[in-house]
């Protein structure tokens, strides 16, 4: 395990990468086994991937969505809401294993 550095984290990609796809896969397959598969498919695919995580200080990371994250989603039908509860439930997940991943937690 890397040992987390808040000032390389500004870097991430560079220092991080792997802990970086790791947190979401984590986080993608809890969701994949207690939602709609197509639909947290859709959200990881058409949302997640244009987000940006950013650690906040003090252990915890918050991840930026892309703008209009509900207009990026093609080919699933999904009312509004519901969209935006998985969504909102899934960027919970995913910042509760970057905290794990990089041990905070």
């Amino acid at each position: 395990m890397t040992t987390f550095d808040p000032e390389k984290f500004e870097d991430k990609y560079a220092h991080y990468f792997t802990e970086l796809q790791q947190a979401y896969k984590n986080a993608f397959n809890r969701m994949n086994d207690r939602y709609d598969s197509e639909l947290v498919h859709a959200i990881d695919q058409q949302v997640l991937n244009e987000s940006e995580p950013f650690y906040e200080g003090d252990g915890e990371f918050r991840v930026e969505l892309p703008e209009d994250p509900y207009d990026r989603l093609s080919n699933v039908l999904v009312e509004r809401e519901r969209f935006e509860e998985v969504l909102e439930i899934h960027v919970e997940e995913i910042e509760t294993e970057l905290e794990r991943v990089f041990e905070f937690e």
